[in-house]
C-alpha cells in the first residue's frame, strides 16, 4: 500500500504461490449496461500443465505469462462502476485463510484508483466465485485525454497476500482506444 508507482519486476517468484491457486475465469462487465467488456476463461487442466513447466521457464515466459495487456474503449474511462467476476481454483492441500487482493493502478507513475478486496477462507481442492462491483475513479478530461492518447502507459500491479504471505503478483498494461461499447 506504501508504493508510490508500478513495480520495476515482480515482488515474488512463481513458486511462492504454495496454496496453489489459479485463475480460471476473469469477466468484467460494465454496470450501467450490464455488458461484459472483457471475458477470458481456462480450464484447470490448463493451469496443471503450466504448473509442471514452472522451473523451466525462461525469465521472458514468466514476465509474460504473470501480464496481461488490456485493450478496453476509451468510453470505459467515463464509467460510474464496474463488475469483476473471478472465478479461481485452490488446488493445493492447504486452507487458505484470509485470502487478499491489493491492486493498484497508475498512469505516468500517478496513483490513479487502488482496490482491496478480501476473500475470509477458502478450503482445499475446492473452486471459488468471487464478484466486486466497485465505482470507477473520476478523472477529468485532460487526464482521459492523456490516459488515451498513451497506449499501455496505464499499469497495474496485483498482489496476492494469504495472511501477510505475498503469495503472487501480477501486472496488467491498459489501452483505451478500443471500440466503444
Amino acid at each position: 500500500m506504501s508504493l508510490t508507482g508500478p513495480t520495476d519486476g515482480f515482488l515474488c517468484p512463481l513458486v511462492a504461490n504454495r496454496y496453489h491457486i489459479e485463475f480460471y475465469r476473469f469477466t468484467i462487465r460494465d454496470m450501467d449496461t450490464n455488458k461484459v467488456v472483457f471475458d477470458v476463461e481456462r480450464s484447470a487442466e490448463d493451469y496443471a500443465e503450466f504448473e509442471r513447466r514452472i522451473p523451466y521457464l525462461t525469465k521472458e515466459q514468466e514476465t509474460s505469462c504473470r501480464s496481461i495487456h488490456y485493450r478496453f474503449p476509451s468510453s470505459f474511462l467515463s464509467k460510474g462502476a464496474i463488475g469483476a467476476k473471478l472465478v479461481f481454483g485452490v488446488n493445493g492441500d492447504q486452507p487458505v485463510p484470509n485470502f487478499r487482493m491489493i491492486e493498484r493502478h497508475y498512469f505516468r507513475n500517478v496513483l490513479i484508483k487502488s482496490f482491496d478486496f478480501k476473500f475470509n477462507f477458502c478450503i482445499p481442492h475446492s473452486t471459488n466465485t468471487w464478484e466486486a462491483i466497485y465505482d470507477m475513479p473520476k478523472l477529468n478530461q485532460e487526464w482521459r485525454d492523456a490516459i488515451i492518447k498513451s497506449p499501455f502507459e496505464t499499469v497495474s500491479d496485483s498482489f496476492y497476500f494469504v495472511g501477510d504471505e505475498l503469495i503472487m503478483h501480477n501486472k496488467a498494461f491498459y489501452a483505451y482506444d478500443g471500440e466503444d461499447l
